[in-house]
Formats: structure tokens, sequence, C-alpha cells
């Protein structure tokens, strides 16, 4: 809907819409405003943004109504009383970016499940993968298995393994790539590799290639957003199907999350393992 929303130029677009909705709380609000579903001048901006004379802020749902998200069922790898082990398909979301994000992902999937507080738009979810990335991603159905979970994450006694498809061929066939990464000014939604960033490691190894490809086994030791998208794209081998880093075109990101060794409640050591999508054995045909 949209919304004749007043403010006084220079002043911040979340205190003039709490300002406008003051039924609403501020944070409430924030989240709406992050969720993409408060623009000004038909573009989504930050919270902080300094209104200027002259903007339009439209707010494009409709606040009094409750939206359903629709349910969706994913395939599911593993499952007790703790945890939800799925094989993510690429084009599904980990979880939404607030109440008022309507598309379906792997946390409402999980609150189908469980039963969980609708109003808690991450609960169970204890990693995440990009939404064009697919395969293993574990999920916790408690509280307390969740904290036991990031735990691991946290301290990196995690192992996770993945598959991607480069075109060409990298100098070594296998290697440690050891660069940081940090935020790009020029384009935020995206990272680099920088000198200002956090320590980043991405061991690989060439498991085939053929004339044109390269099946890459990637290891991250560490855990950035987008680590291995950018590792590969300062290598100047972005992973085919990544429009963001400059990959080569494809009908979807040739990322998949291959396997995930973790301790599951009573330390018992675990690998979930996901086999490989038939798009990456169609690029690698006569690979070697």
């Amino acid at each position: 809907m949209s919304a004749v929303i007043e403010f006084t130029p220079g002043q911040r677009l979340d205190k003039a819409v709490a300002e406008h909705f003051p039924q609403y709380s501020r944070a409430y609000l924030s989240r709406l405003i992050d969720g993409d579903v408060v623009l000004v001048n038909g573009k989504p901006n930050k919270s902080g943004w300094k209104l200027r004379e002259g903007d339009v802020i439209t707010v494009t749902v409709d606040l009094s109504q409750e939206q359903q998200i629709e349910d969706i069922e994913l395939p599911i790898l593993f499952e007790d009383d703790n945890v939800v082990v799925i094989n993510k398909p690429t084009g599904v979301i980990s979880h939404s970016r607030g109440k008022y994000w309507y598309e379906p992902s792997v946390a409402s999937f999980l609150r189908q499940k469980t039963g969980t507080d609708a109003d808690n738009q991450r609960a169970g979810i204890v990693h995440r993968l990009d939404r064009a990335t697919s395969g293993v991603m574990i999920c916790a159905k408690n509280e307390e298995t969740l904290g036991y979970l990031q735990k691991q994450f946290g301290n990196r006694t995690v192992t996770k393994t993945y598959i991607a498809v480069i075109v060409g061929a990298l100098v070594e066939p296998a290697a440690i790539i050891d660069m940081p990464i940090e935020r790009n000014p020029k384009k935020p939604s995206t990272f680099r590799v920088g000198s200002n960033g956090k320590a980043s490691q991405t061991a690989y190894r060439t498991l085939k290639a053929n004339r044109k490809y390269s099946l890459l086994e990637l290891t991250p030791k560490t855990g950035r957003t987008h680590q291995l998208r950018v590792h590969l794209k300062q290598l100047n081998h972005p992973i085919v199907g990544d429009p963001l880093y400059d990959g080569e075109s494809n009908d979807r990101l040739m990322l998949h999350a291959a396997s995930l060794t973790i301790k599951l409640p009573g330390d018992i050591e675990t690998t979930f393992t996901s086999p490989l999508p038939t798009e990456f054995e169609e690029l690698l045909k006569d690979a070697k």
C-alpha cells in the first residue's frame, strides 16, 4: 500500500516511518525496512537513510493483514528428535529477512515440522547456505541442540566439503587459498579480497577436468560470507553460474555442499552427504 508519510528533510527513514506508524514497534518497522518492503522513491534503503525534500516513501505490504507462507517440502537426509538434515535445493533461501517476507524458506519448512514460534524467523537455523547453493544443511529442532551445534561452527570443529565447477584449470591441482575477505564498499551486497578483511582460508583440490571445465573439491577452513565464491573469483576462475562474481552464465550456481561432518547431541560424530547434482556431471563429460 502507499502511504503519505510526512518527514523533515534530513530525518532518518526509520524515524519518519516510526512516527507515521506509532502503533508498531521501532524494531518491527526496522525489520520491514531491512526486508525491502519500505521503499524510498521506489527503491529499498537502509534504516539510517537521510531523507531529502521530494522523497516519496512507499510501504508495499498491508501492515494490518497477516499473510501465510506457503508450505514446502524439502528432501530430508536424516532426522531424529534433535535435528533435521536436508538436501537444500538451489533457489531456496535459508531464512527470511523479516516477518513480512512471505517466501518459503528452510526456516519456514522447519516451523511446519516442529511448530516453533512463527515470529522467530531464524528458529532452528544452525548455519546458512546461499540461496543459489544446494546441498547438506543441518537444522536444530530445539534450543539446546541449536546452541550445541552452533558452538561447533563457531569453534571451527565442523568439516564442510563443497563441490564446484570452474572454467579452465587452476595452476596448482591442490593448494590452500589464504586471502582476507572484506565487504566491497562499491557494491555492498558483495565481498572482495582486501587487506582490511578477515582472515579466510580455503583448501581445494582438482577432482577431474575436461578441455573446458574443472571439478573442484573445496574445504573452507573459515566461514566468511561468499568465501568460496570470492576466493575463486580472485584466482580469475569464478564459479560457473555466479553472476555476482563474474562466473560463466548457467541456469544455476555450480556450487554444492557435498558433505558435513559434525557431532550430534551425545558427542556422536556423524558425516552427512548429498549426491552430486546431474548438472555438474553434464558439464564434466569426457573428464579425466
